[in-house]
């Protein structure tokens, strides 16, 4: 089908009680870390119909990520923001998407323009990064700035999601955030798995609709695939 005699008004009409579209309009999503959650993440994003999307990555796709994270072949060797946004595009050709092939840094809420405010949008921070004190960085520089703030965390196949509907004054999501030292690692082959990362990406767009349509959101959501055990702690409701 020829895509310039193709409407694509209606590519959201089953959805559209979940996903309410001027509410989805009027927000920007800013995708952190587009490894094995973060790739899954933006392709969501993309697919129920964001209209604008920041990716942030400084990292190029190995053969390693192939498996856990979805690229493809001919990705190897190309930046994942690149090779993501491209995919992203190809889903939804309407989604304007910048691609930052960068680490976040303090810096980062500076320039990142959805962030200064004015704009009239709200701007949605995903963080799907794998490391301790990079989500300790990101949630210090942006907590003031996003209208909501959702962290992906996966360990094997044991995934756990955060989601502040209020940054600003969020006592709860700081302390999640431990020392380095304390993190657990496992062995290189057995960190990650695409379907535990695709869960914990569903679970993360799950917590942005429902707060889309104001309904009560868990503010912290773990789960154990191998144990088959699910831990869902408190729900704040909008106001």
């Amino acid at each position: 089908m020829n895509l310039t005699t193709l409407t694509l008004a209606d590519r959201d009409i089953r959805q559209r009680e979940l996903v309410p579209p001027e509410k989805l309009a009027a927000c920007y999503a800013i995708v952190i870390g587009v490894g094995a959650i973060g790739r899954q993440v933006a392709v969501q994003l993309a697919a129920v119909g964001i209209s604008s999307m920041d990716l942030i990555d400084p990292d190029t796709v190995g053969v390693e990520n192939l498996a856990p994270q979805a690229y493809w072949p001919e990705d190897i060797g190309v930046q994942k923001v690149v090779a993501t946004a491209a995919l992203c595009r190809r889903m939804n050709p309407m989604c304007h998407i910048e691609e930052f092939p960068e680490p976040f840094r303090r810096s980062s809420a500076k320039t990142l323009k959805m962030l200064q405010g004015g704009t009239g949008v709200r701007p949605v921070v995903f963080a799907c990064v794998d490391r301790i004190e990079t989500r300790q960085l990101i949630w210090n520089s942006v907590r003031s700035k996003a209208a909501m703030f959702i962290d992906g965390r996966m360990n094997a196949e044991v995934l756990r999601v955060l989601a502040s509907q209020h940054p600003g004054r969020d006592d709860y999501y700081p302390t999640t955030l431990f020392a380095p030292e304390q993190t657990h690692t496992g062995a290189c082959t057995a960190r990650s798995t695409v379907y535990t990362a695709s869960i914990a990406a569903g679970l993360m767009l799950s917590a942005f609709t429902r707060w889309l349509r104001g309904l009560p959101v868990a503010r912290d959501v773990m789960l154990n695939l191998l144990a088959s055990e699910l831990i869902v702690q408190g729900s704040e409701g909008v106001r």
